[in-house]
This record gives structure tokens, C-alpha cells and sequence, in this order.
């Protein structure tokens, strides 16, 4: 199950390599389009896309990370290397998006008067159908190896789609003698940006800070609770390192069964949460009712 784990980490690795490299090539066509043309909303878009650049570097830094085995001091292995990554892409996801906003809050002040290039809402548009073809590919990879990570970089990749889907819709309703359409948008990409790094942030540091999830927490305890020879459960907590789930769990049995069989409860528990429910590790500690 382990080298399993590790063999998807590597797959993972395909997904961040193609939204880096579609990120690079629309940031930088949109940067330079939205110079040209003098498209707030264009340039906000391509501001968004070179973050995620750094956030899918990081994933797939963190992805390479994760891989590497249990050494001396990380007797747990480096599976929270991606939850760290993701957590110093949302600080810089942050940083942009709050100069996003400064830049068209005092672009609104300034007042502008001339509506940008229709050339914008080309790029714009054919940017969303770029990033819809990623999330695409992203989500099917993300399913097939059960990653979190993926999965994340997927729900960008869709969001992204969707902030190019507005910045052209921006640029459109600017030509119709509403030039501080375009500004707006902007605003609206800019808080975009903090809102998905916000997002990022916070699942990051609940993981970091051993947060997990209280219905799945249920759901587990039920399984064990219906489990053979199981009397009661004492204690159940959870946590995560990277996309593992790893339990702790405290049950009572009947105080006349001998050491073998209690800890045949526990190995029958721990086999049906590790087998059955992908658990990736769990430790079962025994003590009589």
C-alpha cells in the first residue's frame, strides 16, 4: 500500500508539470496583451496565472518531497512536504492579489476613459478554454490517484477558467461606452486571488495543526464500533500527513480474554480501516471494558 502511495505521488507529479507549463504561456500572453491593448482586467488575469505558477512549483516540489522515505528525523516520512508548499504559495498568492486591488482601486480614482483593445477579450476567452481542458485532465488524474493535491490544483485550474471567463466579459461591456467595466473586473480578479489563497491557507494549517475531519472521525468510529469483539471505544483521533489519514484508536473488550485474542482485535480492526477504507496507518491500543 505504501509503494502504492509513493507511485501516485509520481503521477501527481504530470499534473503540476502541465499547469505549470499552461500557466507560463498564458501569463505571459496575457501580461503582454493586456500592456498593449491597456486592459486592467487582462493584466490582473495574467497576474493571477504567474501566482500559480509558484503555487503548482510548489505542489510539485512538495509532491517530490513527499516521496522520500523515512529517515532519521522524520521517522513519520515527508508526506505534510506538500501541505507545506501549498501554505508558502497561498502567502505569495496573497502578496498579488492585495496589489491586484491597490493597482484598480486607484485606477477607479484616476478615472479612465478610453475602453481596451478588443484583442484583450480574444486572449481572455481562449484562455478559459485552455484552463478548462487542464482542470479537465487535472480532475480525471486527481480521481484516478486519489490526491488531494491534484485535486486542488484541479479546483485552481477551474477557478482560473472561470477568472478569465469575467475579465473577457469585462472587456466586452467596456466597448459599449463603459471603459471602468474593465477596471472592475480587475477589483474582482483581485479579490478572487485572496479568496483562493485564503482557501489554500486555511486547509494547509488545519492539516498542519493535526485538524481533521469531524465526519469522517464519525464515520470511522461507527466501523470500529460494529468491529468483533469490540466493546467500546475509549478514544478516537485522527490525523493527516499529506493525503494519508493516520488514526489513533482506544478500545475496550471483555477483561477475560487472554493477550492473543485481544490483540486479534486489533489487527482485525486495524485490517478493516487500512483494507477497506484506505486508512494508511492505524494503531489500536487494547484495554479491558
Amino acid at each position: 500500500m505504501e509503494q502504492e502511495k509513493y507511485q501516485n505521488l509520481k503521477l501527481g507529479e504530470r499534473g503540476a508539470i502541465i499547469s505549470i507549463i499552461a500557466y507560463l504561456v498564458l501569463s505571459a500572453i496575457k501580461l503582454f496583451i493586456g500592456y498593449i491593448s491597456d486592459s486592467s482586467a487582462l493584466r490582473a488575469d495574467g497576474l493571477n496565472n504567474a501566482t500559480d505558477i509558484i503555487a503548482s512549483v510548489a505542489v510539485l516540489i512538495g509532491l517530490k518531497l513527499a516521496q522520500r522515505p523515512p529517515d532519521d528525523d522524520h521517522a513519520y516520512g515527508h508526506w505534510k512536504s506538500e501541505t507545506i508548499a501549498s501554505m508558502i504559495a497561498s502567502f505569495i498568492m496573497f502578496a498579488v492579489g492585495i496589489q491586484v486591488l491597490v493597482d484598480g482601486i486607484s485606477t477607479i480614482f484616476q478615472g479612465r476613459n478610453e475602453s481596451p483593445d478588443m484583442l484583450a477579450g480574444y486572449v481572455g476567452l481562449a484562455s478559459a478554454v485552455v484552463m478548462y481542458a487542464v482542470y479537465r485532465y487535472n480532475k480525471r488524474l486527481a480521481q484516478k490517484i486519489d490526491s488531494k493535491a491534484v485535486m486542488a490544483a484541479a479546483k485552481d485550474n477551474i477557478s482560473d477558467a472561470w477568472v478569465s471567463i469575467g475579465a473577457t466579459i469585462g472587456i466586452v461591456g467596456s466597448q459599449f461606452n463603459m471603459p471602468w467595466l474593465d477596471t472592475l473586473t480587475a477589483i474582482i480578479v483581485g479579490g478572487i486571488i485572496c479568496t483562493t489563497a485564503w482557501g489554500i491557507f486555511r486547509q494547509s494549517s488545519h492539516e498542519l495543526s493535526d485538524g481533521f475531519d469531524e465526519k469522517k472521525l464519525a464515520f470511522y468510529e461507527s466501523v470500529i464500533q460494529e468491529a468483533d469483539g469490540v466493546e467500546e471505544i475509549k478514544e478516537l483521533k485522527g490525523r493527516n500527513y499529506g493525503n494519508n489519514e493516520v488514526l489513533d484508536v482506544v478500545i475496550l473488550v471483555k477483561p477475560h480474554l487472554d493477550i492473543k485474542e485481544a490483540h486479534d482485535i486489533a489487527t482485525y480492526v486495524e485490517s478493516i480501516l487500512m483494507k477497506e477504507h484506505g486508512v494508511f496507518s492505524v494503531h489500536v491500543h487494547v484495554e479491558p471494558q
